[in-house]
């Protein structure tokens, strides 16, 4: 095996008496013995300079490959886990959101006449947007089973940003001492509650359902289906419905609050997700045949 340089093509090294049945993860932990600073996790191995990376259970004499197979290698950069990522994405929001609901001084600078709020909806709130970030934090250590181990550090930043940010934006404004409750009062109130409980329900169902696909520990790409939870029977109409159960939580958290800033991170977390749903529906059915040709990758119908 011929490991070149994806952007020089310059060769890094030839790997000797490579077995046909060995897998682009062993032929990484070889490379790795060679060059002890690109740990497998930092390497990219790919068939072609601009083509994607290959999967670690990928079998080399099932690749279309000569006796001398050619190989290009791309430094991904420093990784984090996955679950560390989530960690830090999710605990950051929590805590955040507490800063501004306990009116802190320095936040909102008033008197002691407005170090809480009136409305019992932004209690509410906060109880909600708790309980949110607390189901993600607990997905993450003993639901979520990740396909791959780790991302770019780099990443870490942006994503941060964009969680930590909205989240202090939100929260601004929903425990701001000039806050106005929703129109329609408690009935506009209580409906939101419950669609938003019913979507976290659901959306918990879903990652459950695809946890129990990885029960075993293999990273094998298998066709989720509907179980006996009648959460799980969106997968009848879509792809990604996790992403969709998503969208209802901030949707739900709108209709309660009433609050622009939420609105609009809505409206941005459903472009991000269909992206993402589409591209997972995308590999679905590249990579299955009998892939159900009537599901849509968000939205039943639609979308």
């Amino acid at each position: 095996v011929e490991i070149l340089d994806w952007e020089t093509k310059k060769q890094l090294c030839f790997l000797d008496k490579v077995e046909p049945n060995a897998t682009i993860r062993e032929i990484r932990l070889m490379f790795h013995k060679l060059y002890p600073r690109w740990y497998p996790a930092r390497q990219s191995i790919k068939l072609d300079p601009k083509g994607k990376s290959l999967r670690d259970e990928e079998i080399l004499q099932h690749l279309p490959v000569g006796t001398t197979a050619t190989l290009y290698f791309k430094d991904l950069g420093p990784q984090i886990g996955w679950t560390t990522v989530f960690l830090i994405e999710y605990t950051g929001p929590l805590f955040i959101y507490f800063l501004f609901y306990f009116r802190i001084t320095f936040v909102y600078g008033l008197d002691e006449r407005f170090t809480s709020s009136p409305h019992p909806v932004v209690n509410l709130a906060c109880i909600c947007h708790s309980f949110h970030y607390i189901k993600r934090l607990i997905e993450t250590v003993f639901v979520h089973r990740f396909s791959r181990g780790t991302m770019p550090l780099r990443n870490i930043v942006k994503n941060c940003l964009y969680y930590w940010g909205f989240a202090a934006w939100l929260a601004y404004y929903i425990n701001h001492p000039l806050y106005t409750p929703p129109s329609y009062g408690k009935k506009q109130i209580n409906f939101a509650v419950i669609m938003f409980l019913l979507c976290e329900a659901g959306n918990f169902s879903i990652h459950v359902a695809l946890s129990d696909l990885r029960r075993n520990g293999s990273k094998t790409r298998k066709i989720p289906y509907p179980t006996k939870n009648p959460f799980t029977w969106l997968f009848f109409f879509v792809s990604c419905p996790n992403y969709t159960y998503e969208v209802g939580t901030w949707i739900s958290f709108t209709i309660m609050t009433q609050c622009v800033p939420v609105g609009l991170f809505t409206f941005l977390c459903f472009i991000q997700m269909t992206i993402w749903a589409k591209d997972k529906h995308c590999t679905y059915l590249r990579e299955f045949k009998d892939y159900p040709s009537h599901r849509m990758p968000i939205i039943p119908f639609l979308l």
